[in-house]
């Protein structure tokens, strides 16, 4: 009698796993068995076939140098010849950014012609592209002057917070 009585109790808790697994419902990217309650939005009842979830793997960092190691183990703080470096390279790259915008604003200068820049061969048939042309190249110019004023800011910021240190 004990027997029969352990058989019906499996049968009954391997029925009750069967019918859990049957419904199972989506709430965005998740995906659970537990019935969603009213303030949920956004679930649906998933019909046909299996759900298989598969946790996912947090990547490995990858072996460090012992510089950086030894920078985060003093609260990220970085050697003042270090810093001192970084500052000059940082400004050399803007000046070399500056320079660079510069050569194309007298390009663009030189090209723009006061609002009348040469025709090419296609622009004397159509004068629609040669006025879109026009447009493009002014907006190119006040782009470019925008960014040089950008570059000179950020130098003179750099400029400013070196001198103070």
């Amino acid at each position: 009698m004990k027997h029969i009585g352990l058989v019906f109790l499996g049968a009954l808790l391997v029925g009750s796993a069967a019918q859990a697994q049957d419904r199972i419902y989506r709430c965005g990217n998740e995906y659970t068995n537990t019935v969603p309650s009213p303030q949920t939005k956004g679930c649906k009842l998933v019909e046909g076939g299996n759900v298989t979830v598969v946790q996912a793997v947090r990547p490995t960092k990858p072996a460090t140098s012992a510089a950086p190691a030894a920078a985060s183990a003093a609260g990220n703080r970085v050697d003042a010849t270090d810093q001192k470096a970084r500052d000059s390279d940082a400004r050399l790259i803007l000046q070399a950014e500056l320079k660079k915008a510069e050569t194309r604003q007298e390009e663009l200068v030189k090209e723009y012609n006061n609002g009348e820049p040469e025709k090419r061969g296609d622009e004397s048939r159509n004068h629609k592209k040669y006025l879109d042309r026009v447009a493009e190249l002014k907006a190119s110019l006040a782009r470019n002057e925008s960014d040089m004023a950008g570059i000179k800011r950020e130098l003179a910021r750099q400029l400013g917070g070196t001198a103070g240190n």
